[in-house]
């Protein structure tokens, strides 16, 4: 343990003379430097990206909408169909309807595109294939 500590000197206390312990702020320094270094590996380690996550989760769950794909957390696929306060009804069969907390939501595959944004894709893919025709008859 003393080759190890030996090699760290930061780490190291003061060396005790004879048989009286020394006290003070010398030999209680590398004991804080060493928890301070320990707290700082858990709050980037641990701490932040949790929150960066817990904070991603909630504007998610913010954002649902009818029509949207999810999953939940038990791995059920399904489109919602319609939203609560705290709830969500999916769709996951023609004939089976479920209900589920807002919470058991884990993932959106894939947001229902507003309907003015589907008739202007609608509209952009007739004009491509439109183009397409024209071309292949010149």
């Amino acid at each position: 343990m003393s080759t190890i500590l030996g090699s760290l000197p930061i780490l190291m206390g003061a060396p005790g003379g004879g048989g009286a312990p020394q006290g003070g702020p010398a030999s209680i320094l590398p004991t804080l430097i060493t928890f301070g270094l320990v707290f700082l590996i858990f709050y980037f380690l641990i701490i932040r990206p949790q929150n960066k996550k817990q904070k991603e989760t909630k504007a998610m769950l913010a954002s649902l909408g009818k029509g949207d794909r999810v999953v939940t957390i038990g791995g059920i696929r399904g489109v919602i169909q319609s939203l609560k306060e705290d709830a969500v009804v999916l769709k996951v069969d023609n004939n089976t309807s479920l209900e589920f907390s807002k919470t058991a939501i884990s993932n959106v595959l894939e947001k229902k595109a507003s309907s003015k944004k589907k008739k202007f894709e609608e509209k952009a893919i007739e004009a491509e294939a439109d183009d397409e025709t024209e071309s292949d008859d010149e």
